[in-house]
């Protein structure tokens, strides 16, 4: 495993970056939870496979955003790639309930034969619930959708496979724990997990400093990653 700060690219000053918050200024400083939620963001473990880097948060969503971008990658090809932002208002969010937001988006192109599979939404589904199961997260008022698209070639293109493309987007409110903060360092590592998962890659072991890690209640496929055509 290794800490997500080696992985981090880090563009903001360290103490109040253009990258942390959606709002910040001089009169209105960041709250201390969002800050601590975000700085156990940036010290989450991750395995090793995972590329990540501080990207620029939607700017209208919540007061405080903060956002990351992570990609699976083997050797010169990404596997899977997506995108979560922790969105945060002080004053609480009727839809939320609760003062803090998780929000994703996660690709990943599928081979043929998973394609086909009737129930792979569901499955792919299971796959985000059962990462954050399997390390003990509670969290609440989830909800998302989960897309397949397919694509086919012809003409000049016509030696590639047809390809289908998986698009996971959700959003999910953690448990605040002490001080009103969540645990945004494991609901980070359980979307890494995501991650990973659908992009084919074996379990990995249990890491003692990220939560238990079990694989109850997720639904696993066989590793599907072979030659790609051209």
């Amino acid at each position: 495993m290794a800490a997500a700060q080696g992985h981090f690219s880090d563009h903001s000053d360290g103490d109040r970056g253009t990258d942390e918050t959606a709002d910040s200024t001089e009169t209105n400083p960041v709250p201390p939870a969002f800050r601590r939620a975000v700085e156990a963001l940036r010290s989450a473990r991750l395995r090793p496979a995972i590329e990540i880097d501080p990207t620029r948060p939607p700017q209208r969503l919540a007061p405080y955003a903060y956002a990351v971008e992570a990609a699976v990658v083997e050797g010169e090809e990404d596997l899977a790639d997506g995108r979560l932002v922790l969105l945060h208002d002080p004053d609480g969010h009727e839809a939320w309930k609760g003062t803090f937001r998780l929000v994703t988006l996660v690709r990943a192109e599928l081979e043929p034969e998973m394609a086909a599979d009737p129930l792979l939404p569901e499955v792919c589904w299971s796959w985000l619930t059962g990462a954050m199961e399997a390390r003990g997260l509670v969290y609440g008022e989830a909800s998302g959708t989960v897309t397949m698209a397919g694509s086919h070639y012809f003409g000049g293109l016509a030696d590639r496979r047809p390809a289908t493309q998986i698009e996971i987007r959700a959003s999910w409110t953690p448990r605040e724990g002490l001080g009103g903060v969540p645990d945004t360092g494991a609901h980070l590592a359980a979307w890494c997990d995501l991650l990973c998962q659908i992009a084919g890659l074996p379990p990995a072991p249990a890491d003692p400093g990220a939560g238990t890690v079990t694989g109850a209640g997720v639904v696993s496929l066989p590793q599907r990653r072979g030659p790609q055509g051209a």
